[in-house]
């Protein structure tokens, strides 16, 4: 399993950041090659969040949870 995380950042508070499972490859289509460049689907899925700025992602192979900021 990969899963994309990204730290997303609020544009009205920019300081409040927090990791959000993007998305996982059981629900799409995604390798570790498209991960590390930025798949598609964190473009989709920041295009539906459009309140929050995407500050970095991180690809995680296997069950890891999230860092805490």
């Amino acid at each position: 399993m990969i899963k994309i995380i990204a730290v997303l950042c609020s544009l009205a508070s920019p300081t409040n950041c927090h990791e959000q499972i993007v998305t996982t490859s059981d629900f799409a289509q995604i390798s570790v090659q498209s991960c590390l460049m930025g798949a598609p689907q964190l473009a989709e899925w920041m295009n539906q969040h459009p309140a929050e700025r995407l500050a970095a992602w991180r690809c995680v192979i296997g069950q890891q949870a999230g860092r805490g900021i």
